[in-house]
């Protein structure tokens, strides 16, 4: 057997572990927080030795770090890809929609957030995530468009974070739920770029 596939097996292995590891601790932190977990809880509910689980991370810090990285990876590419898009409307809808599902996969990581907001303050996550939000905004609004306007494109971006958590205990599909929510997010932004009505 060559060894190129043995070690592409192995690799692909490796990877799966480590997402099997921030998976499991995902759970683990919002179900019954940051604080409480060890990596000692972690390694058990995986079923694996803490040294297997220390060749991947050294503290639960770098776990949680991580998940943030790779949840957080397809909204930097989003930001990326609207910066370089002219500022017109159908950009912004764009934008909204494909944030619209980056949203849906960080979902749990979003729980998380809300329930531990002292341990994301702490580290720094919550600095970063403000940044990108910062950066979503100033995608979405024109700085020259009315006050009115601006609120708009600003709260369509609000829309959709209360739109995860504030509907979590309303009845219905939740691909039904995101898609409400984006069609009244793309609502703010299109009314925003409506014709100015004679003052």
């Amino acid at each position: 057997m060559g060894g190129t596939t043995m070690d592409g097996t192995k690799r692909q292995r490796r990877g799966d572990t480590r997402q099997r590891i921030q998976d499991v601790a995902l759970e683990l932190f919002v179900e019954q927080g940051y604080e409480k977990t060890s990596l000692r809880e972690i390694a058990e509910r995986l079923d694996v030795t803490k040294a297997a689980l220390y060749y991947h991370f050294k503290t639960k810090e770098e776990i949680l770090v991580s998940i943030f990285e790779d949840l957080s990876r397809p909204m930097d590419e989003l930001i990326e890809w609207g910066k370089a898009q002219p500022h017109t409307l159908e950009t912004k809808r764009e934008v909204l929609r494909r944030y619209s599902e980056a949203l849906a996969g960080a979902a749990p990581l979003f729980r998380f957030m809300q329930e531990n907001q002292a341990t994301v303050r702490e580290l720094s996550i919550g600095n970063e995530f403000k940044d990108r939000m910062l950066q979503m905004r100033d995608i979405l609004r024109d700085p020259d468009a009315s006050l009115t306007d601006q609120v708009r494109c600003t709260s369509a971006l609000f829309t959709m974070h209360a739109g995860m958590f504030v509907l979590q205990d309303v009845d219905g599909d939740p691909e039904e739920k995101r898609r409400a929510v984006l069609e009244v997010a793309i609502d703010l932004v299109t009314q925003a770029h409506a014709e100015p009505r004679g003052s």
